[in-house]
């Protein structure tokens, strides 16, 4: 690929900050599996940020950390509620099925892309009959599929409506940096404070050459991680290589200059297309994308040029998803192209 596309944050490359971190940890041995010292550097790092008495450990991806995180408060019999747009739902082919052998129970989004809490209470029933799942786990994603974010008043909610039924809070961040931009709030008020158990804290869409972080705020929960974390094949022996990633990337505030470019080339896009005639925005520009509803026989010349997405086919809904390395050259290059088109039809 000869240019920037607007297909997925993870086409991008990775900040030069990162190769210095590896580079830096390539000098020298250390202990393997996480032993090591730049991995504890790493950890106290994750404790400035979300609180003390937490539990973290790195992998290898975004799928692996969703997984290894629900694996560790699961058994077979038991149902974990996700959305119906969610990447543990949609786009991790039958991975957490298969690890974690529990069933997956797919929730209605409202507009915006967000599970409500009353569709949760609905979807919990038939608790302590042997022929059905049990459910015990729900997953959001933050900000959503849709790029949407769950504002902190919903997000308690959905906290204080799982604790009273007793189910357990995931949260898949892979963009949790855009959402936290978005809402200017910390991470630790995004998640740990509005009662988040497990995190799937992302690496790789922020601007990391590999790795995803998995935070557990109760302990209690993750006393098999390390075992599940081998059993899953998601046990890095060079995990400093990971570490030595998330370390630069929160210590020297890099996730803010990531997260907040590729913001504001979302809205540099939105602002770009949302009054040309045959477009329809269809989703809130909270974070790093757009939504957008366009001619069908726009695909194919507008992807020849910038590579990206059609989300839903059957209405020709288009995911534009800017990144770290997105210009705004990029961005006014893809609205000049539509604007040619638009002045075609």
């Amino acid at each position: 690929m000869k240019k920037r596309g607007l297909a997925s944050d993870n086409y991008a490359g990775t900040f030069p900050e990162m190769i210095e971190a590896i580079e830096q940890c390539n000098k020298e041995h250390a202990r393997s599996y996480g032993y090591d010292s730049k991995t504890e550097e790493a950890i106290k790092e994750f404790e400035k940020i979300f609180g003390p008495e937490i539990n973290v450990s790195f992998v290898f991806n975004g799928t692996g950390a969703n997984v290894l995180g629900i694996s560790c408060v699961t058994q077979s019999h038991n149902g974990v509620l996700c959305a119906d747009q969610s990447h543990l739902y949609v786009d991790e082919s039958t991975a957490p099925e298969v690890f974690t052998g529990c069933k997956y129970f797919p929730l209605k989004t409202n507009s915006d892309g967000k599970i409500e809490p009353e569709t949760i209470r609905k979807a919990v029933t038939r608790r302590g009959d042997e022929h059905h799942p049990q459910i015990n786990t729900c997953s959001i994603t933050q900000p959503t599929e849709y790029g949407t974010a769950y504002t902190l008043e919903e997000l308690t909610e959905i906290g204080r409506t799982l604790n009273e039924m007793d189910i357990i809070f995931h949260m898949d961040g892979a963009r949790l940096y855009n959402a936290a931009l978005a809402l200017n709030c910390s991470f630790q008020q995004m998640t740990r404070d509005v009662g988040v158990d497990i995190l799937s804290f992302g690496g790789t869409k922020i601007g990391l050459l590999f790795g995803e972080a998995i935070v557990f705020f109760d302990k209690n929960l993750s006393k098999n991680l390390k075992y599940k974390q081998k059993q899953s094949m998601q046990l890095p022996s060079k995990m400093r290589f990971i570490s030595a990633q998330f370390l630069r990337l929160l210590s020297d505030d890099l996730w803010k200059r990531s997260a907040s470019h590729s913001n504001k080339m979302a809205q540099r896009l939105y602002n770009g297309v949302k009054d040309i005639p045959h477009i329809k925005i269809t989703r809130p520009v909270q974070s790093n994308v757009v939504f957008a509803i366009i001619p069908t026989e726009w695909n194919t010349p507008l992807i020849d040029h910038t590579p990206f997405y059609v989300w839903r086919e059957q209405t020709n809904e288009v995911r534009w998803m800017c990144s770290f390395d997105t210009t705004e050259e990029d961005i006014d290059d893809f609205v000049n192209q539509i604007k040619k088109l638009a002045d075609k039809s």
